[in-house]
């Protein structure tokens, strides 16, 4: 962005006009120079001082919510201000909403990093290599934290949220391929239903499995009870998501696909649905990220179990949400409370792990899909000459 300053330079002979001269000046407005950094910290230092003469000296009642939020707007002010004065009103309002958005970043960032805080340091006190694989069948309440574990919890949640992916995935990735690709009549009522589905509270659809499967079909708690649920919530997640990642894929793809002879379904096999693998996986996790977490389904239709049950489809089965739930209740201090709070802190870990492991996986294929892409191009030029 180039920023122009006219500078007057007066006439060397009398009656001569005065001729502009107009310098560009290369301004960069996401760089940020030491001298940037200093008028943000007299800025605050100007707005602190300011609201404490006026705010704070002159009204009967300040609390610090109070101070903190006036402070905020004075900075924002005179930033604005001094910033406009020294280069100009352009710069100045890019620099004020960089700050304004930064600044509602870190807010939104601090809340995440106090609740991991929190969940790292009431849980990592009862934190072993036992603790991951025994269970609980042999524990009661006035025996120590360190009796027992969680393994049985682990085993039930990578089971339920498995199932729900394998149900939930495929069944989303064809629902959005044809409201991208295919349309037609019924296109617009899907989309209403999935939209519709998307607000669907999770005891809903529990409820809703516990009537049709537990009740109605008569086939009792189990895990793979709790993981249908968890697709139902899963499904309009990853739908939306991808419907937004296959209308990504360029429109020339496709052009060039049919104009070769492809038919459509191979043209979306083919072309569309490799083109946009890390975005599909990118939604994948977004449903996982749904559906781990919760509690109602599992309290429905797992019902808990405190030995192993490593068949997801006979018996109740427990959950890493449902055993913080029931031990949780607990007062705090005791063995049961301190047990709850490291499934809480390993039930974070094995979100993150999910997430780095799916991400992993599509930036791999991403760069293995262009380097076929690359030696497919090279083997055509090497053809053609």
């Amino acid at each position: 962005m180039a920023v122009e300053l006219s500078e007057s330079r007066q006439p060397a002979a009398a009656g001569s006009l005065v001729k502009d001269r107009r310098i560009d000046v290369r301004i960069r407005p996401r760089s940020l120079q030491r001298d940037d950094l200093l008028l943000l910290m007299l800025s605050a230092v100007a707005a602190l001082a300011l609201v404490l003469v006026i705010y704070a000296g002159l009204t009967i009642q300040a609390g610090t919510p109070g101070l903190i939020i006036w402070w905020y707007l004075a900075f924002l002010a005179i930033h604005y201000i001094v910033v406009r004065r020294l280069q100009g009103r352009l710069l100045a309002l890019d620099r004020t909403m960089i700050v304004l958005i930064a600044s509602l970043a870190i807010a939104m960032l601090v809340p995440l990093l106090l609740i991991l805080g929190v969940v790292i340091y009431e849980g990592v006190s009862v934190i072993s290599p036992h603790f991951f694989v025994d269970t609980v069948d042999t524990c009661g309440p006035l025996d120590p934290a360190s009796c027992g574990g969680i393994g049985h919890a682990i085993v039930g949640t990578l089971e339920q949220v498995g199932l729900a992916v394998v149900m939930a995935v495929p069944l989303a990735l064809l629902c959005a391929v044809f409201l991208n690709e295919i349309g037609g009549p019924l296109k617009r009522p899907v989309r209403i239903f999935v939209d519709a589905m998307s607000g669907v509270p999770s005891i809903v659809a529990g409820l809703f499995i516990y009537a049709v499967w537990v009740i109605g079909l008569n086939r009792g708690f189990s895990g793979f009870a709790a993981s249908i649920a968890l697709a139902i919530l899963m499904l309009p997640t990853v739908t939306r998501t991808s419907e937004e990642v296959l209308r990504l894929v360029p429109g020339g793809l496709r052009e060039g696909s049919l104009a070769l002879g492809a038919s459509e379904w191979r043209t979306t096999w083919n072309v569309v649905l490799p083109t946009a693998r890390s975005g599909i996986i990118t939604a994948s996790i977004l449903g996982v990220a749904r559906a781990v977490g919760e509690t109602a389904p599992l309290i429905l239709l797992a019902f808990g179990n405190s030995s192993m049950n490593a068949n997801p489809f006979a018996g109740a089965q427990e959950g890493l949400p449902h055993f913080i739930y029931e031990y949780i209740r607990y007062n705090p201090g005791t063995p049961p409370y301190e047990r709850a709070w490291g499934a809480a802190l390993v039930l974070i870990v094995l979100v993150l792990a999910l997430f780095t492991a799916a991400r992993v996986i599509g930036a791999r294929t991403s760069v293995e899909a262009r380097q076929r892409r690359e030696a497919r191009r090279a083997r055509n030029t090497g053809a053609a000459s």
